[in-house]
């Protein structure tokens, strides 16, 4: 069972994320905390950048490396200098948030596939979806219900026909039909599948599935997804640097847990920005920006406990 929990959990709560997030202790240093790099961003999109690395900040990341093109590398200075510029070492990637497949050329997919064949832990976002099969190392990806058939097409599903597309009336059917949904792909992808949602579902390919709900409709707005994927990737990286010191990798079922919490740590720091109670209720709340969301990250890091 992925990170000792049980093959279901209903919903992932605090307690469930307590015992998936590292606190450091005295012995640590920015390396044993976890090195995550962000393919993120483009010329179009560059504020994806920006949002990717403040999310993989504020949740925790002991170095955050960011390659892309040259003219974003002074945006995303500019909001964190502490962010090294440039390929390296990393215990986790990110890769596809604010890049278009349909203007990604061949050199920028050249580059994505190498980090999907390389050694490490990804996480896919985005534009690069529909490079997720080609993976050869631990992943997770995270669709929305629109990106979902990025991920299925190249699996074989077939969903190929917008005027007659079987997936849309799966997902917006039954709960019980999209979580189904939502296992399967993660069986043929082989990773970890998070359908982000007002009731985001988390699934491996072993069987492991759970819901998070901890979030706010507030959260529907440009850029949350960025930054999710930022903190994400942060979440894993720690987890995998924690590998490493005992001397082994992570497996795949072990990045369910890994995505639960770090989807449960964006919505409850969502539900803070928009100045709600983090874990219930809280009235109407008010408009929050991506960036909010990313400042509230450690305020989040914070909720989650053991009761």
């Amino acid at each position: 069972m992925p990170g000792g929990h049980a093959a279901h959990s209903d919903e992932w709560t605090g307690h469930d994320a307590a015992r998936v997030l590292r606190v450091p202790t005295a012995s640590d240093h920015k390396y044993s905390r976890g090195i995550v790099a962000l393919h993120t961003g483009s010329r179009a999109y560059p504020g994806a950048a920006v949002l990717s690395a403040e999310g993989a900040w504020r949740a925790g990341s002991g170095m955050v490396r960011w390659d892309g093109p040259r003219e974003v590398a002074g945006l995303v200075l500019a909001r964190r200098p502490e962010t090294v510029v440039g390929a390296g070492r990393a215990d986790a990637h990110v890769i596809g948030s604010g890049i278009d497949a349909r203007a990604r050329d061949d050199a920028l997919t050249t580059r994505l596939q190498a980090v999907l064949r390389g050694g490490a832990p990804v996480v896919v976002d985005a534009g690069a979806l529909d490079l997720a099969a080609q993976a050869r190392v631990p992943l997770v990806v995270t669709p929305h219900d629109g990106e979902l058939r990025e991920v299925r097409i190249p699996l074989g599903f077939g969903i190929d026909d917008v005027d007659d597309d079987p997936l849309a009336p799966r997902l917006s059917g039954a709960f019980a039909e999209r979580v189904l949904v939502v296992r399967e792909t993660a069986v043929a992808l082989g990773g970890v599948v998070v359908l982000k949602g007002a009731a985001t579902i988390v699934a491996t390919p072993g069987g492991w599935w759970t819901t998070v709900r901890a979030g706010t409709p507030w959260l529907a707005t440009a850029g949350t997804g960025d930054v999710l994927a930022g903190a994400l990737g942060a979440v894993l990286a720690g987890a995998a640097a924690a590998a490493r010191v005992e001397g082994r990798e992570l497996d795949v079922e072990e990045l369910g847990p890994v995505a639960a919490t770090a989807v449960w740590l964006h919505g409850t720091a969502g539900r803070i920005a928009a100045g709600q109670a983090p874990l219930a209720g809280g009235g109407p709340g008010r408009p929050i920006t991506a960036l909010d969301v990313a400042e509230a990250l450690p305020d989040a890091f914070a909720h989650a406990r053991v009761p």
